[in-house]
């Protein structure tokens, strides 16, 4: 398999041995209005890792992910990403390094061409001529779209588009990818294609999610947010098995779903 999928995760993994992916340590946050949207988050992701991210609406998910590469700023505690601190000086650096896919495709898409919005974040990295083609051409084959670079994103179907905006994240050569609920309006084959790609990656994960289905297919551990706090961090089954837990946090399995 081409660099991106599998030779990144491996390279990433050697160039920090010993150091997390990804470390947050007692990060607050309060919105505008007054609202503590974080108290005291502590997390760490080693190299490699598929974590999920599981709460409730309003538990502070997207709020933690949204800090992970700058978007917002945690006015106390700290980030730091393959042991590069999240400041201001090293913000360009830390949003190559964490790849942010969206939950709405639209919010990533918005060049005439696949092609060109794939283009779009490596060249604003720095890459020019042969070596963002090189790039380009990488990141739409990891995801199975090599074929479509000069259609127009408006007429792919929803399933493509999905994978389209995840290219453009790996055209940046992330450490990290942050999925915001990779599965949501996927019909049922577009879902289990997307699962078998991101199995495919060797990047370190981190997915926020209310599918957990997804997540037991996917992350091997489970990240339980609620209040703006941490409430449980354990391997995915034992979390999901333990019913009480969910239901008290307002999460529960489909009707019928099992385990074993």
């Amino acid at each position: 398999m081409d660099r991106l999928t599998a030779a990144a995760g491996d390279d990433a993994a050697h160039e920090h041995a010993g150091t997390p992916a990804l470390e947050v340590h007692r990060l607050g946050y309060s919105y505008p209005d007054g609202h503590r949207a974080l108290h005291d988050v502590d997390l760490r992701v080693e190299p490699g890792e598929r974590v999920a991210l599981l709460g409730p609406n309003g538990a502070g998910k997207t709020t933690l992910a949204l800090h992970l590469n700058g978007v917002l700023h945690g006015q106390t505690g700290r980030i730091s990403v393959g042991g590069l601190k999240l400041t201001e000086r090293n913000l360009h650096e830390i949003r190559r390094r964490v790849g942010m896919v969206f939950q709405d495709p639209d919010d990533q898409l918005f060049m005439p061409t696949v092609a060109e919005d794939v283009a779009f974040g490596p060249a604003n990295f720095g890459l020019h001529g042969a070596a963002l083609r090189r790039r380009i051409d990488e990141a739409l084959e990891a995801v199975g779209m090599s074929e479509f670079g000069e259609r127009s994103p408006l007429h792919l179907s929803g399933g493509q588009r999905k994978r389209v905006a995840l290219a453009t994240v790996l055209a940046c050569d992330p450490e990290i990818l942050v999925l915001d609920e990779p599965s949501a309006n996927l019909e049922p084959v577009a879902r289990r294609e997307l699962a078998e790609l991101l199995l495919g990656l060797n990047r370190t994960m981190l997915m926020v999610t209310h599918d957990l289905p997804y997540v037991l297919q996917l992350c091997p551990r489970s990240v339980l947010v609620d209040g703006g706090t941490v409430v449980a961090d354990r391997p995915t089954r034992e979390l999901l098995a333990d019913t009480e837990l969910l239901a008290a946090h307002r999460l529960e399995l489909p009707y019928g779903f099992r385990l074993d």
